[in-house]
């Protein structure tokens, strides 16, 4: 069983994943990752050229990859429970945790992010506001349909670590 971890862009679900694999002695692939590592282009690069929708669709294979894989934990894009039934597949092939954050705490993060975002690095302060609040009036719906739920203000490795081993036991 893998454990997949959703939320909202800039919430920590890479950086988390990659702790929590090293916890569980799993491996951690990171969707968006595999996405450039299989078409050889950045998500932002390929916004750019093509479409979200067209996106969304390979994203959507690129996660039923995943499906076949086992004990690993799977750090998805923001997006990726929110279209075409994802969530549908995560939840009957895996473990989602939720890395729910307060809109400010996205904002600061997403506002100072290193890595740009297809969707956010070209607003200014008050549109990204606005996208993440209008984002998460939609996206949520979908994340709250995880398995667990953490705060990613202030995560504890060990404790969702521990979280996820009783939840693989149980099969």
């Amino acid at each position: 069983m893998n454990t997949y971890l959703i939320g909202y862009m800039g919430s920590g679900k890479s950086t988390v994943g990659k702790r929590l694999a090293h916890k569980l002695n799993s491996t951690h692939l990171d969707l968006d990752d595999f996405f450039e590592e299989n078409y050889k282009i950045s998500v932002i690069n390929f916004f750019r050229k093509y479409d979200e929708a067209t996106f969304r669709k390979i994203e959507s294979s690129m996660l039923k990859k995943t499906l076949d894989l086992h004990d690993h934990v799977i750090s998805t894009g923001g997006g990726t429970p929110c279209f075409n039934k994802n969530m549908d597949l995560i939840k009957a092939h895996g473990f989602s945790v939720y890395i729910q954050m307060h809109p400010h705490s996205l904002f600061t993060r997403l506002k100072h992010a290193k890595r740009l975002r297809p969707r956010t690095s070209f607003l200014n302060d008050d549109d990204l506001q606005k996208r993440i609040a209008d984002d998460l009036l939609i996206r949520e719906k979908f994340y709250l349909q995880a398995d667990f739920t953490v705060k990613g203000e202030n995560i504890d490795i060990d404790a969702l670590a521990v979280e996820v081993r009783n939840k693989m036991s149980k099969g």
